[in-house]
């Protein structure tokens, strides 16, 4: 259930949504159309990613740019077009080359979408069929308050190939309707209905990019809260999890990244300080009672580095087992935006050593 269709939100009508995506197709034209490409071969990877980073910067600022203006109720609609679009399109396009099916459900009261190998992709070399090694609760991105999980299918078509887990990518509610923790809360409720449909914890891994990665966080401190077992490991791309936003890097890569100058975080506080652990994993105290073994990825360009760095040094001091990975010259989510790179690929591998290293594959 995408925001606009949720009980309680207001969303534009037809004629105004139409106006606001012709608003959108424009505003991206003109944005590629500014694409710098001087000197690509001075950049800091090859050539080939070099130029993919200049128009994905270019991109995705310009989408930004863009929806970060609109009032809530255009954005919502526009939300559920994008969204009907990426339903349309995105499915058969990971049937048919990543032979990952996508199938609509509901867990634990919240809706969401499952991404499985088909049956034909699970066979092993002797013909027989291989067991799904685990299951991923997949919490997407967008700040806390934007995109929906049919968006992510291209990714987490990726992430059911590396891990030979199944995902689920729920639809939980967002601010600035619904803020934290209402979000956490629909996470919770689907990570409960899992243990209780039968799927161990030892089994489960927590994954999240972005707002989705510090709602990650925020979900296993409440686990911990609630006496509720850990899963086995933890996957973060890019987490936003210091929401005080008092880094170093927030100004210093500003210029670099893809994300905006000014990052809305009040809208999904409301009153929350955004130096409550609850929220901001980087002042948390992790412990390896309840905290998982962690795999974290950042890129040294993005605005979110330092925190990223500061949440993955916590995480070994503590002595709970982490994997982090600062990519060079690596923007905001860049194994999202641009999975084809040489340093999404290293994630990606590394990636698949987690699952393979903390989780037994079913039975």
């Amino acid at each position: 259930m995408v925001m606009a269709d949720r009980e309680g939100v207001r969303s534009a009508t037809g004629p105004i949504a139409a106006l606001t995506v012709a608003g959108f197709v424009g505003t991206m034209a003109n944005g590629l159309a500014r694409v710098p490409f001087a000197r690509p071969w001075e950049g800091p990877a090859g050539l080939l990613d070099n130029v993919g980073q200049s128009i994905t910067r270019q991109a995705v600022r310009s989408f930004l740019g863009y929806t970060l203006s609109l009032p809530i109720e255009e954005y919502r609609a526009m939300e559920k077009v994008l969204d009907r679009i990426c339903s349309a399109v995105l499915p058969p396009v990971v049937g048919g080359i990543g032979q990952v099916e996508i199938e609509r459900d509901m867990i634990g009261g919240v809706e969401g979408i499952w991404c499985r190998a088909k049956a034909e992709a699970q066979v092993g070399e002797d013909g027989e069929r291989l067991p799904v090694r685990g299951t991923i609760l997949y919490l997407h991105g967008g700040g806390y308050v934007a995109t929906t999980p049919m968006m992510y299918t291209m990714f987490a078509a990726a992430l059911v190939r590396i891990s030979g887990c199944q995902i689920f990518i729920p639809d939980y509610r967002m601010a600035p309707e619904f803020p934290y923790p209402a979000g956490m809360h629909d996470a919770a409720a689907v990570y409960r209905a899992l243990l209780v449909d039968g799927v161990p914890a030892d089994h489960l891994i927590v994954a999240g990019d972005s707002g989705g990665g510090g709602l990650a966080t925020s979900l296993i401190t409440y686990l911990r809260e609630e006496h509720l077992p850990r899963p086995a490991a933890m996957a973060l791309f890019s987490p936003e999890v210091d929401l005080d936003l008092s880094q170093d890097s927030v100004t210093e890569n500003a210029p670099k990244d893809v994300l905006p100058w000014s990052i809305p975080v009040a809208p999904y506080l409301q009153g929350v300080q955004p130096g409550d652990d609850r929220v901001s994993a980087v002042y948390t105290h992790p412990d390896p009672a309840w905290f998982p073994p962690t795999f974290i990825c950042w890129g040294s360009d993005e605005m979110f580095r330092d925190s990223c760095r500061e949440l993955a040094e916590r995480i070994r001091e503590a002595g709970v087992p982490v994997k982090a990975m600062e990519e060079e010259g690596m923007f905001h989510v860049f194994p999202l935006l641009l999975p084809a790179s040489e340093a999404s690929k290293r994630v990606f591998e590394a990636l698949g050593g987690l699952a393979a290293k903390y989780v037994t594959p079913a039975d």
